[in-house]
């Protein structure tokens, strides 16, 4: 076995309007039974997924809020992975009149066209804060914190490689942890450049997609990524690796 774990985005990735359905939690049931193990890496915060997606304890580990909170399902415990946001950034949008306005642990949100006033807001407040987009969704980190550096403190914590992490994803901000695993899978309603840097495509949209992808890890484990015509370079891949993106699906 070489696919050790399937690390995945929540909306638009596993989720539809915000909803699961019943086929793709059976899905993660039996990839989680063939002794694999899940993550999910999301834009949400920790409140909000609880909200709507009640099967959290499927996963492993979930790093929430784009990169900036890690948690553990089985024992409760969140660990923040980046400083909580400045109150005098705050109060400045809200100054500015920047709505709606989410502040969670490390993560502070709004939606496009607030991205001005954000950035005017940290220029002026001279704070090293970064911006990422998500499908007219604008969040924003400490500069170095997004879904790959998440991905990567949740592999430590389980003792996993991310040579054997296969990623899914949607959109612009799922983009940095799925170059961070070894196969970087894009559904079928990714955005074009998401697609076009993926290993593998879903014939499936969304949950559906997931569900397809699923499935062929448990029927083909590595053979399912057929080698592309350039393949990524992961870095610091092993040799067997590259001669496994070399050699494609038999």
């Amino acid at each position: 076995m070489y696919v050790t774990c399937l690390a995945t985005d929540y909306d638009g990735t596993l989720a539809h309007d915000g909803a699961v359905a019943d086929s793709t939690i059976e899905a993660l049931v039996k990839f989680k039974q063939s002794g694999r193990k899940l993550v999910m890496v999301t834009g949400r915060e920790l409140p909000d997924l609880k909200r709507v997606f009640p099967r959290m304890d499927l996963f492993e580990r979930i790093v929430a809020e784009n990169g900036g909170l890690l948690y553990d399902p089985a024992t409760k415990k969140e660990r923040p992975l980046a400083a909580p946001p400045s109150e005098k950034f705050i109060k400045r949008l809200r100054a500015a009149g920047v709505a709606p306005l989410s502040v969670g642990r490390t993560i502070v949100a709004t939606w496009e066209p607030h991205e001005r006033e954000v950035l005017e807001a940290i220029r002026e407040l001279g704070i090293e804060l970064q911006i990422t987009f998500n499908k007219g969704a604008v969040m924003i980190l400490p500069a170095g914190v997004n879904k790959a550096s998440g991905l990567k403190a949740a592999l430590d914590d389980l003792g996993l490689s991310a040579h054997n992490v296969v990623a899914v994803g949607d959109a612009e901000n799922d983009h940095a942890f799925m170059q961070a695993s070894g196969f970087a899978v894009a559904v079928a309603n990714a955005l074009p450049a998401v697609k076009d840097e993926a290993d593998l495509v879903t014939k499936g949209a969304r949950g559906d997609g997931v569900e397809e992808l699923i499935h062929a890890i448990l029927e083909h484990d590595v053979e399912a990524f057929p080698a592309r015509a350039h393949p990524r370079a992961v870095a610091g891949a092993p040799d067997s690796l590259a001669r496994l993106r070399a050699r494609g699906s038999g």
